[in-house]
C-alpha cells in the first residue's frame, strides 16, 4: 500500500513538473515575436538561370570573361579576390599569353619590399601571383569606406545564401526606401551614408550602387552592358571563383550514377544467375 501510495506522488510529482516545463514552451512557441522591418520587406532573390545551374550545368566562359571585366573596372576599386590567382583565368579561356598580359595590365599592383631601402614598394602582377587586394590593410579599408569593410568576394557565392542569384539581386536592389515601411517602423528610416536595398539582411547597405547607367563597362565581345546583364555577367563570374572545378565535380557525379546504374544491373544479373532454377 505504501509502495503504491510512493508510486502514485511520484507520478503526479513528474506530471507536475512536466506541466511546468512545456507549459513555458509552449507559452514561448505560441507567443510570436513582434515583427520587425527586416522580416516584413526584406525580399527574397530570383533565380537567374546560370548556365552553370542543375546536375548537368557548365560554365559559359564568354559569359565569366564579361565578368571578370566588370569585377576589374566596378568591383576591384573596393573588393578583393585574394583567393583567386592570374594564372586560374586560363580556365576560362584565356591563353597564357593573355594571363600574362591581364596580370602585368591590372590596375592594382602588388605590395613588396625595395630592397636597397626596406621600405614598402609595389611591383607588376606576375600569372603566379593572387589579385591584389586594392587596400594595404583593414584599417585602410575602413577609413576609404565609412569604417564599413568590403567583404573579399572570392567565395561570396557560397558565404551567401541563393549565391549567384543573392549577387544579382543585390547589385540590382536599391530603390528608395519604401513610404509603407517608414509608416509602419517609424524608427527604420535609412541612416545617413548607408542605402537601402531589401535584398541585404537589414536592408540598409553601406556599398553605394557600384552599377550605373547603360554602358558602364565596354564589352569587349560587344554585349550590350545593361545593368541587369552586367549583374548577371560578375554574378556568374563569382559563381566561377567560388567552386572553379564545379565543371569536373558534376563529370565525376554523373560518371558515379552510371557506375552505380551498371553495377546494380550486374549484381541483379549475378543474383538471377546465381538462384536460378532454385524454387523459392
Amino acid at each position: 500500500m505504501v509502495r503504491a501510495i510512493s508510486y502514485l506522488i511520484g507520478l503526479a510529482f513528474v506530471g507536475v513538473l512536466a506541466i511546468a516545463l512545456f507549459g513555458t514552451v509552449s507559452t514561448a512557441i505560441t507567443d510570436p515575436a513582434p515583427p520587425t522591418a527586416e522580416h516584413e520587406f526584406r525580399k527574397h532573390p530570383e533565380n537567374i538561370g546560370l548556365a552553370s545551374n542543375g546536375f548537368f550545368g557548365k560554365f559559359d566562359r564568354r559569359q565569366l570573361q564579361r565578368g571578370l571585366q566588370v569585377y576589374k573596372e566596378v568591383c576591384a576599386a573596393c573588393h578583393s579576390l585574394k583567393y583567386v590567382s592570374f594564372r586560374d583565368l586560363q580556365q576560362i579561356g584565356y591563353s597564357e599569353a593573355e594571363v600574362k598580359a591581364i596580370a602585368n595590365q591590372w590596375v592594382i599592383e602588388q605590395p613588396s619590399i625595395n630592397e636597397e631601402t626596406g621600405e614598402a614598394a609595389t611591383r607588376k602582377n606576375v600569372a603566379s601571383d593572387r589579385f591584389p587586394s586594392p587596400y594595404a590593410n583593414e584599417v585602410a579599408a575602413r577609413a576609404a569606406n565609412n569604417n564599413a569593410l568590403p567583404p573579399d568576394l572570392s567565395l561570396m557565392t557560397k558565404a551567401r545564401e541563393d549565391g549567384s542569384n543573392y549577387v544579382h539581386a543585390l547589385l540590382t536592389g536599391y530603390q528608395n526606401q519604401p513610404a509603407e515601411l517608414l509608416k509602419k517602423f517609424r524608427d527604420a528610416k535609412t541612416p545617413e551614408g548607408l542605402h537601402y536595398n531589401p535584398y541585404f539582411a537589414n536592408l540598409n547597405i553601406a556599398m553605394p550602387p557600384p552599377l550605373g547607367a547603360e554602358g558602364q563597362v565596354a564589352y569587349t565581345d560587344g554585349t550590350k552592358a545593361t545593368p541587369d546583364q552586367m549583374a548577371r555577367d560578375v554574378a556568374a563570374f563569382l559563381t566561377w571563383t567560388a567552386e572553379p572545378n564545379l565543371e569536373a565535380r558534376h563529370g565525376a557525379g554523373l560518371a558515379a550514377v552510371i557506375f552505380l546504374l551498371i553495377f546494380c544491373f550486374l549484381a541483379w544479373g549475378a543474383y538471377q544467375n546465381v538462384w536460378r532454377g532454385v524454387k523459392h
